[in-house]
């Protein structure tokens, strides 16, 4: 593109709070003309495209029993197909031309590329991606799965906002250590003969080593030690030591440690050695810093990968806790003001199962239990054995189901949720996952204050035939 085509682009809201620096991951970027009448995308096709519309009107269909139904209007500023990247998965439904179009359009790998660089556009993506699957409930039990996937996102959309500003700080903050780094080489090039230059190169991987293992401070112990390190420091001329002591305590630095290495080193030179020695730990840190949050934020966009095959997940050995805890992670911004008890018996056998249709499950149950109390009550966790079978119990304590409902749970579309706030699906879906799947089978009791649902899944066997069967 050229740079009057990146600003257009750039103009667009999604791009709005993106940085000079952060431009460069548009350019891969192409500008597209369509005129009316031209599909963009059609339903069951993978396109592996991502559109932002710059101009014109793009008109979503999706077939229900052999009718077309028109699902939205896309107009100018507005994008379309993240979902179906995110999900690797076929377009849902059909995107034509209506009114003549500008499109800026990425492809797949640089969409990713995209995520990776821009978190003010990863946080918008997935909360739109989230909004776009509520909008699809009420259709048919597949749209009952997509909305599971739309919760999903919507924690994602929360989960990711921490990791992503933990990156955009660590990457600001990268750039002024850099910036110091390099006079203070230019100074200590000068100063320091080859001898010197060892000595200094030793502390630092001494202490590089020393900061990876991190010594578990108070807060308290963590003030006094960078106070007597800061003291130390003012003696030996360090005009910015209060900045520099709490780098060395991080790495579990001392006066001691530091007087060897000034002994080792001409006293003209400790000023900059000091400071060089601080900014290369800081920079490792901040790489650590960086790693981990990439890291979270790559994990949480394979989860929602893995919940996008809920029906071609091979039956593999599962660990019954480790799906527990990972939809408790994918929930945890519904379960801030939740108390959570786990009582998990460790010892019960990893069984056979398709883990990622249990993941939906858990969702499901948590998710109601979580609505029962309202967002602050109390949910209880537990696993053990029972006659042969390994059973997960999800018990809260919410006002419980009322009486005359209760026979009525497992029928398709009854919620108690009221109207629009569930389908009435995502028990339905539940209990065929855990029986028609898995040969188990999903029971309740319920009362003011207490509702348990037990999930019992067969410890041996293969599930039965009917678990060859899409859902």
């Amino acid at each position: 593109m050229n740079p009057t085509e990146l600003q257009q682009v750039r103009a667009s809201p999604l791009f709005a709070e993106l940085k000079d620096t952060q431009l460069g991951c548009l350019e891969p970027g192409e500008i597209i003309e369509a005129p009316v009448g031209t599909v963009l995308a059609a339903e069951g096709e993978r396109t592996g495209v991502f559109n932002v519309l710059l101009e014109g009107e793009i008109r979503i269909t999706r077939t229900y029993d052999r009718q077309s139904i028109l699902m939205a209007v896309t107009k100018a500023g507005n994008y379309m197909g993240e979902t179906m990247l995110l999900l690797d998965i076929p377009w849902l439904a059909t995107a034509r031309v209506s009114k003549p179009v500008r499109l800026f359009r990425l492809k797949e790998e640089d969409f990713w590329r995209m995520l990776t660089a821009c978190p003010s556009v990863t946080r918008e993506i997935f909360r739109a991606a989230a909004n776009r699957m509520r909008n699809m409930e009420g259709y048919s039990q597949q749209r009952e799965k997509l909305v599971s996937l739309g919760a999903m996102a919507a924690g994602l959309a929360h989960e990711l906002n921490n990791p992503a500003t933990a990156a955009r700080r660590a990457a600001s903050h990268l750039q002024q250590t850099t910036d110091k780094v390099q006079p203070l080489l230019c100074k200590l090039g000068k100063a320091l003969e080859p001898e010197d230059w060892q000595h200094l190169l030793d502390a630092s991987q001494e202490a590089t080593e020393r900061l990876a293992k991190g010594p578990v401070l108070d807060h308290l112990e963590r003030s006094d030690r960078a106070e007597t390190i800061g003291t130390w420091l003012s003696t030996h001329g360090v005009a910015d030591a209060w900045d520099l002591a709490p780098t060395f305590v991080n790495a579990g630095l001392d006066t001691a440690w530091l007087g060897e290495l000034a002994a080792k080193l001409p006293a003209a030179s400790l000023v900059d050695a000091f400071g060089w020695l601080e900014a290369r730990l800081d920079l490792k840190s901040l790489l650590n810093q960086m790693e981990q949050s990439t890291g979270r934020i790559a994990e949480l966009v394979k989860a929602v990968k893995s919940y996008s095959y809920m029906d071609q997940s091979p039956m593999q050995e599962v660990d019954i806790h480790e799906g527990i805890e990972s939809t408790l992670t994918m929930l945890g911004h519904k379960l801030k003001n939740v108390t959570v008890v786990r009582a998990f018996d460790r010892s019960v056998p990893r069984i056979m199962a398709y883990g990622s249709e249990l993941n939906q499950v858990w969702t499901n149950l948590l998710d109601n239990a979580i609505d029962a109390v309202k967002g602050t009550g109390k949910i209880c966790i537990g696993t053990g054995l029972e006659d042969d079978q390994l059973v997960v119990e999800i018990v809260d304590n919410g006002s419980g189901i009322p009486v005359d409902v209760q026979s009525r749970m497992f029928e398709p579309f009854f919620t108690t949720k009221g109207v629009g706030a569930g389908t009435g699906l995502g028990l339905v879906i539940s209990n065929r996952i855990v029986g028609d799947r898995h040969g188990g089978e999903i029971e309740f009791e319920s009362r003011p204050g207490e509702t348990r649902f037990k999930v019992r899944l067969p410890i041996n066997g293969r599930a039965p035939a009917a678990a060859q069967n899409k859902i």
